[in-house]
């Protein structure tokens, strides 16, 4: 009978799932080109359980793109190290930004909604009390000045 398609695996495109000689024809590159990206940190595939490389679809674009940088754009290996890197930053940037954006949207629509914020005070001790919205505070006087050092 099979499984129900909702429990088939599914893959993205971050997925390891070629071994090297696969992920080396696919980028049109022999594999002691790709053992040596590996070695050099430019294309780091997964490792599977006997530490066999396996690479994703992700990666095999990212060798691809290595292989124009280096062939048609003449960047050596340190300056598409560096390039690599400052590209992995900008995401990593850009996806905290959205992270941000959708937090302040979050409070933006929190703030609208009509008396369900509510307001806290200190007690003398400094302990927080919960307020009603219209409910005024008593102010504490101390009548004996405070120690420098001491609680």
């Amino acid at each position: 009978m099979g499984i129900p398609f909702s429990q088939v695996p599914t893959w993205d495109d971050r997925t390891p799932i070629y071994v090297i000689s696969v992920a080396a024809q696919l980028a049109g590159m022999h594999p002691q080109t790709l053992r040596q990206y590996d070695r050099l940190g430019l294309v780091v595939p997964s490792r599977a359980s006997g530490r066999g490389r396996r690479y994703s679809t992700y990666d095999v674009a990212k060798l691809r793109y290595v292989q124009h940088l280096s062939q048609e754009e003449g960047v050596n290996l340190a300056g598409i190290r560096h390039i690599l890197a400052l590209q992995s930053e900008v995401e990593d940037l850009r996806k905290r930004v959205n992270q941000l954006l959708a937090e302040v949207q979050r409070g933006v629509g929190a703030s609208r909604r009509p008396a369900a914020s509510r307001v806290f005070s200190a007690g003398p001790a400094g302990d927080v009390i919960a307020m009603g919205r219209q409910q005024t505070t008593t102010r504490w006087i101390r009548t004996q000045p405070l120690e420098l050092g001491s609680r």
